[in-house]
């Protein structure tokens, strides 16, 4: 292969561990130099993403719901509305972002130094400003609410950048970003692909000059089960490279994780899935991520998809599951991590 660099591998966020201490020390365990990044596992509630952020708006003083939901598939999921005569504004948004990384950073220093990884980052999950808004109001939140959530989205990049500096890498989150692009007839996939990484760049560029970025194309894991599946790799491959394309200059896209898994549904051995790859254009200094490791496939299948996939790249890729390890048993979470360590 034209870069025959080892593989790393890369644990998109969430582990089913009691706290972050544990989560992170079981991962350096087991993954150890194979990490670039290493999250603290999102722990407890907010092992189901944003549910637990969005779950808060409940008593938010300017919001009702507008449609209840108990998050049991993605048809019932509450919607909420700015009540009437309020209004919805970032001084009164906390994310909880710089929240969870200020108890989580000290701990990450302290096992960094004990496994003597000076080049480890800490890996910060950011759900996008737009998949905010969605999962909060609905489609129609975009245009009018989704600016509230940049602004606080941003302010948390902000806290957490002023403390850590390039010591953190950003890993921006975009389920529902993916899901619009392969949703799209064939022929505006490209159009729509463009305009979602337009919104990418924004909410990136508002970010400090030097700020450290990942990204994560999801397909979504809800209960560990996916919004959409993909006929081929195609859609992965246009939004990938539109970002790419419009990334914002002084701050680094380190990597694009992309999803080879729909949740439980593990990746095909069929060839022609992953023809688009040959197309993905990256600079030289992202590294593409695999999400290609499943619970489903056995040793011999797993290695025969990662063959595929590095036949059309034309280069070793670094290794991960789909999504989180946060909806997967304790056991089966290990399992997980110890595949990614054999294949990288």
């Amino acid at each position: 292969m034209a870069n025959a660099a080892p593989r790393g591998a890369h644990l998109v966020g969430s582990i089913p561990a009691a706290t972050g201490e544990e989560a992170m020390a079981d991962a350096l365990a087991r993954l150890g130099n194979r990490l670039h990044t290493l999250p603290d596992g999102e722990t407890g509630e907010r092992k189901n993403w944003i549910i637990h952020i969005v779950e808060s708006f409940r008593s938010h003083p300017d919001l009702a719901v507008a449609r209840e939901g108990d998050w049991s598939d993605y048809e019932r999921i509450p919607r909420f509305k700015v009540k009437a005569g309020r209004s919805f504004t970032s001084a009164g948004l906390d994310l909880g972002y710089a929240r969870e990384f200020h108890k989580s950073y000290p701990t990450f220093k302290a096992l960094r130094e004990k496994s003597h990884r000076p080049d480890l980052a800490f890996q910060v999950g950011i759900p996008s400003d737009l998949d905010m808004t969605l999962f909060t109001f609905g489609p129609s939140g975009i245009l009018s609410q989704r600016h509230v959530f940049t602004e606080a989205t941003v302010r948390d990049i902000e806290t957490i950048h002023r403390e850590a500096g390039d010591d953190v890498v950003f890993q921006i989150e975009v389920p529902a970003e993916l899901v619009f692009v392969a949703q799209m007839p064939p022929p505006l996939r490209p159009l729509v692909a463009r305009y979602m990484a337009g919104g990418i760049r924004r909410l990136a560029s508002q970010a400090p000059e030097g700020s450290r970025f990942g990204i994560h194309l999801c397909l979504g894991d809800m209960n560990h089960r996916a919004l959409a599946t993909l006929k081929d790799v195609g859609p992965v491959v246009q939004l990938a490279n539109a970002i790419a394309a419009r990334w914002p200059a002084n701050r680094s896209l380190e990597y694009i994780h992309a999803p080879f898994a729909a949740a439980n549904v593990p990746p095909t051995l069929d060839p022609g899935w992953y023809a688009p790859l040959a197309n993905l254009r990256l600079p030289k200094w992202t590294r593409f991520i695999a999400g290609c490791v499943h619970e489903e496939l056995g040793v011999e299948d797993q290695q025969a998809v990662l063959a595929l996939i590095e036949e059309q790249v034309g280069h070793r890729v670094d290794v991960a599951t789909a999504c989180g390890l946060g909806r997967r048993t304790p056991k089966e979470a290990t399992a997980a991590m110890e595949r990614m360590g054999a294949l990288a």
